[in-house]
């Protein structure tokens, strides 16, 4: 099986963690985003989405994250927390990867390209009401976990992990890497963080999001990127 990554987008990340944890294996091949190789004929060749994660598992291609998560559980015949056969309780984590898309996904990712991508390809500082507007969609965002998908249990489901779990942290970890501390006066998503953590290992959450706790490196690379003037026509339309 062949998966194509790049460990600074949130949705291959989850993949790259999964297929770790479970000791499924696989063969990394990199799609590098800041350089836009997403958009290279080969890639295209692969997958018509122009966009990571794709697996390919033999002559079967499938894109999506929350896609690939659910076959790779239902191929593998993993743990059946990961995403329960009992009806509900699988709704219960479709519920959370549907709602995930369009608000802590989302604002996640718009806060992260703010502070990091947003000055070298705007050619200027963030205006404060838009950044201001953005932080505020996240906390928006990180009040719903808490109060409706977390509540008072130690993950979303309850006593054991899932993979809306998984795809939480992946995403809650973005504007984390780009300098904001989301888990600061929140004790309970700390603790959860923490628990997550543990299931999967601390060696191999550091390693999944080593790249996006370096984001200072990202954008010395953008910026010394030779399709910088390419991209930016793309990173303009998400904020014209």
């Amino acid at each position: 099986m062949e998966l194509y990554l790049d460990l600074h987008s949130q949705p291959c990340r989850s993949v790259f963690m999964f297929a770790r944890a479970a000791g499924i294996p696989f063969e990394f091949k990199l799609v590098d985003l800041s350089t836009g190789q997403q958009y290279s004929e080969e890639f295209g060749k692969i997958s018509c989405v122009r966009k990571v994660p794709v697996m390919k598992d033999g002559s079967f291609i499938l894109s999506e994250s929350t896609a690939i998560l659910k076959y790779l559980v239902q191929k593998h015949s993993m743990a059946d927390h990961w995403f329960p056969a009992d009806l509900q309780q699988r709704a219960r984590v479709n519920e959370y990867l549907s709602w995930q898309h369009m608000n802590l996904r989302a604002h996640g990712s718009k806060v992260f390209l703010l502070r990091v991508l947003f000055p070298i390809m705007m050619d200027g500082e963030v205006p404060k009401d838009m950044m201001d507007a953005a932080v505020e969609n996240l906390n928006q965002s990180l009040k719903v976990l808490e109060e409706k998908f977390l509540q008072n249990k130690p993950f979303i489901l309850g006593d054991k992990i899932s993979l809306a779990d998984l795809v939480a942290i992946v995403e809650i970890m973005q504007p984390v890497g780009a300098g904001l501390d989301v888990f600061a006066s929140r004790p309970q998503l700390t603790a959860w963080r923490e628990r997550v953590k543990k299931e999967f290992g601390e060696q191999l959450f550091d390693e999944a999001h080593e790249l996006i706790m370096k984001v200072d490196a990202l954008a010395q690379k953008m910026e010394n990127n030779s399709q910088l003037e390419q991209l930016k026509p793309k990173f303009r339309k998400l904020f014209s």
